[in-house]
């Protein structure tokens, strides 16, 4: 079993930026993709972003290239959301996830099988 905690969320205005940090404990940290998700009220849960274990492949959803930014640092087993330019419409709660399989990532909400509790992220006009 692997435990994520998701931090760094808060109330921004708009254009401003935030770091997300997700903390992975528990089982074997290594070789997994990582993702993050949102959601807002109402919605369905939507993919952001995603890394391979190495950090050398990443994937973002297409209405969000060039302001998000995902990382990840292994000797910490924390994985970063870099969100600027922030924008109304990017208010929701934001979670962490870890591939259900090893040496790939995806971009499905299925195929990732622990999830951090998430982080609020709130972005005022």
């Amino acid at each position: 079993q692997v435990q994520l905690v998701e931090s760094g969320g808060g109330l921004v205005q708009a254009g401003d930026s935030l770091r997300l940090s997700c903390a992975a404990s528990g089982r074997t940290f290594s070789g997994y993709g990582m993702g993050w998700f949102r959601q807002a009220p109402g919605k369905e849960r939507e993919f952001v972003a995603a890394i391979t274990w190495t950090g050398s492949s990443t994937q973002y959803a297409d209405s969000l290239k060039g302001r998000f930014t995902i990382s990840r640092d292994n000797t910490k087993r924390t994985v970063y959301l870099q969100m600027n330019s922030l924008k109304p419409e990017d208010t929701a709660v934001y979670y962490c996830a870890i591939d259900r399989r090893p040496y790939r990532f995806t971009t499905i909400v299925e195929e990732y099988d622990y999830w951090g509790q998430g982080t609020q992220v709130t972005v005022s006009s």
